[in-house]
């Protein structure tokens, strides 16, 4: 059996031709859900399109493409339509054996199943040429309602438009809410609307700058569509990436059922869980990589379950020698995180680096996305980082009615678009074989190389005014942020407790036997005349006094170094206890 590598249709996974983890009883929760409307956000390449597409093949009485006979003719009555004959892809799956009542309910209604996952470009132009064709090519499969008798003679000329892509933006914005009326008239039978990743063009929308235009163009689908057409729907289920406030996109919507990352409702059904990963490592032999596996791709959380990302578990198992590498980040261009965290001050910064030391920090979250607010509203910010999959929450707590979260990066492979975020904040100003160079010499224990390279740095990134408010802080942000890419050899802290005080920075090796580090800054006092000698001496006090080595005898470490970073504006030393 073949990895479904790429593969979303339904239909080709069940049919037996790939290994499928079953996700079946992600309809029972769906049908036993009062919900009539149900909003299900989750991080891209986490299985959305596979589960709509399975959605369909469960609902649709007619889901195959209607043709018309040797003389061009289509069925006039819904009898003479082909009948769902999809119910053996299900034979064998979890849904068969959930009971009689949704075997019963299988094939019985009408479905508008609309995909935007590809609706992403940089111009509106050409976003909204794509939209027209999706709505068409849905028209186009109910082509028979043309010749059933159902329709108008206006209707049948609104029909055509749709079809020919000849009708106005209103006519589209319309258009899911007139096909909705004219199923729901041919059948006798309520409507199940499936839309896959609403928000694509919205996100595309905010980078490139169309997103008022993007959001007006949905509001007005999905209200027309969802809006006062209770008598007509039977169920609506749509998949996104971040829940759109409602006042942005869904307003007027009668309370749709939202189940973000963080809520408990379809908490497995979307990724893989422990046990999925588990049975599949087993299946190719690879039990002794699960280890490794975890490290990389384990990490999300959504309610109280443990997930990995399904599309980086895939490609590993596909690869021929089982590559350990971000095929997730290779999905996108990060595009839209970049182009958020770009607009963050040295404030974000300092906390991304926190991050990716594998730290955590606790911010308040929105679940209610106003995307053009995230630069502006830093629960915004954090929430969108939750929503798309670049943070996980590990607990939260109530401060009065609002709840905060601890958060953390999920995995080494997310691990990897921060330290690259990082690096295009520097790139242009360090060169990369600078920055070896100086990571290398503090490894090594060559002081004074390390203090030459940062002294090099310093100068080509900061001017005299970047020093103006707390010149400790501006050093310290751009050391941390430098020792990022020492990750995967060394764990990096800062201002963390030890001793009898807290610490700058420490840099523990994660192999004993290499070299560890206490790191105090100290701004040379000019107010008070004070020498660089006596800001080392009272950088290397304070160590002493506090007693900062501590957490590094503790861990085993051995060979320690202490040192001074003293700077007087510009100017940068880099000092160790002189040898008595």
């Amino acid at each position: 059996m073949k990895l479904p590598v790429g593969v979303s249709d339904f239909q080709d996974i069940a049919s037996g031709e790939y290994i499928f983890i079953d996700k079946t009883l992600l309809i029972k929760e769906i049908m036993d859900k009062g919900d009539k409307i149900l909003l299900i956000p989750r991080p891209r390449r986490f299985g959305k399109t596979l589960n709509i597409s399975m959605l369909q093949y469960y609902y649709d009485c007619c889901p195959a493409r209607v043709l018309p006979d040797s003389e061009g003719r289509f069925p006039s009555k819904k009898e003479d339509l082909p009948k769902n004959s999809y119910k053996q892809l299900f034979d064998n799956l979890a849904i068969a054996r959930a009971g009689e009542e949704y075997l019963e309910k299988m094939g019985k209604n009408p479905v508008i199943f609309l995909s935007f996952k590809n609706v992403k470009d940089s111009t509106w132009d050409v976003c909204y040429e794509k939209i027209m064709q999706l709505i068409s090519d849905e028209y186009s499969r109910h082509y028979y309602l043309l010749s059933s008798g159902r329709l108008l003679p206006h209707e049948q000329d609104y029909f055509k438009n749709i079809l020919a892509r000849k009708g106005s933006v209103g006519n589209y914005q319309n258009s899911l809410g007139q096909l909705l009326k004219f199923l729901n008239r041919y059948y006798e039978a309520r409507v199940v609307i499936l839309i896959d990743e609403y928000d694509a063009a919205i996100h595309a929308g905010f980078t490139y700058n169309y997103y008022d235009t993007a959001i007006n163009f949905m509001r007005g689908f999905l209200c027309g569509g969802l809006k006062d057409t209770d008598e007509y729907l039977e169920k609506s289920v749509i998949t996104g990436i971040l829940r759109i406030a409602k006042e942005s996109i869904f307003s007027g919507l009668n309370n749709p059922g939202v189940y973000t990352v963080i809520s408990e409702e379809f908490s497995d059904k979307f990724g893989f869980t422990e046990n999925d990963v588990e049975s599949l490592l087993t299946r190719f032999n690879l039990t002794d990589r699960y280890d490794e596996v975890r490290r990389w791709y384990n990490g999300y959380r959504f309610g109280d379950e443990t997930v990995y990302n399904p599309w980086s578990i895939i490609n590993f198992l596909e690869s021929k020698v089982h590559e350990l590498k971000p095929y997730w980040l290779n999905t996108s261009s990060n595009d839209l995180i970049e182009t958020v965290l770009s607009n963050g001050g040295q404030e974000l910064k300092e906390e991304l680096e926190q991050l990716i030391r594998g730290e955590s920090i606790e911010k308040l979250i929105d679940e209610n996305m106003i995307m053009k607010e995230i630069a502006s509203r830093e629960e915004l910010l954090w929430s969108f980082l939750l929503m798309t999959g670049y943070l996980k929450f590990t607990s939260k707590r109530k401060i009065g009615d609002q709840f905060y979260y601890n958060l953390t990066i999920p995995n080494a492979e997310v691990r990897i678009a921060y330290k690259n975020i990082i690096k295009k904040y520097f790139s242009g100003k360090i060169k990369n074989k600078e920055l070896e160079m100086m990571l290398k010499a503090l490894i090594d224990g060559d002081i004074s190389l390390f203090e030459k390279i940062l002294q090099k740095i310093v100068v080509s990134i900061f001017s005299y005014h970047d020093f103006s408010g707390e010149p400790e802080k501006v050093y310290h942000a751009l050391v941390a942020g430098l020792l990022v890419w020492l990750w995967e050899t060394h764990e990096i802290k800062s201002n963390r407790e030890s001793g009898f005080g807290r610490y700058d920075i420490m840099i523990i090796p994660k192999n004993p036997e290499l070299l560890g580090y206490v790191i105090e800054f100290k701004a040379v006092d000019e107010d008070i005349n004070e020498t660089v000698t006596a800001a080392v001496e009272a950088a290397f006090k304070q160590i002493e006094v506090k007693k900062y080595e501590t957490e590094l005898v503790e861990r085993g470490i051995r060979n320690i170094k202490k040192l001074a970073i003293v700077f007087s504006g510009k100017r940068v030393f880099v000092k160790e206890p002189e040898v008595q």
